[in-house]
């Protein structure tokens, strides 16, 4: 996977807004509308873009109670593993799921209507699970920030 420097000014002008019309983003990266789209849909099939989403407020969404979980499995076997990233996946409950080094195996952000709801969420996915030694909860108190936007490197200049 492979960008150049039209790429990488593309790349920083979608992570902050990707409602923008393919004239603005090509005017912004210096491209007609039709070489900024062509550029957009490598980008795409070429997985450097992985998704188009939009930010959604997990409180207006009715889901207020927002926390971060450190899970350790029994045992890290590749089985267990990939048996409850496969849990993550399904899971409507679960917005990130980050396989780890550490001290935990796994942190995920959850996210919950209610504090009864997240415990019924526990029971669920954690005490009904053989695989999970244990589980630690942090309850978000204010999301300070909140994006996906990475960094872009430029390539050096040939």
């Amino acid at each position: 996977m492979q960008y150049d420097r039209i790429d990488a000014r593309i790349l920083e002008v979608v992570q902050k807004n990707n409602r923008l019309t393919s004239e603005v983003i090509g005017e912004m990266a210096g491209l007609s509308a039709t070489a900024c789209q062509r550029r957009l849909k490598r980008l795409r099939s070429e997985g450097i873009i992985e998704a188009d989403v939009s930010i959604v407020s997990a409180k207006a969404a009715g889901r207020p109670i927002q926390m971060l979980v450190l899970v350790n499995l029994e045992r890290e076997r590749s089985d267990i593993i990939d048996r409850f990233k496969k849990a993550i996946k399904s899971s409507v409950d679960v917005v990130n799921g980050f396989y780890v080094t550490g001290e935990a195996d796994f942190v995920l952000y959850v996210t919950a209507p209610t504090m009864e709801e997240y415990e019924q969420f526990t029971r669920r996915f954690f005490y009904e699970n053989p695989d999970i030694k244990g589980f630690k909860t942090m309850v978000i108190m204010d999301r300070v920030k909140v994006g996906f936007a990475v960094p872009i490197a430029a390539p050096p200049e040939d």
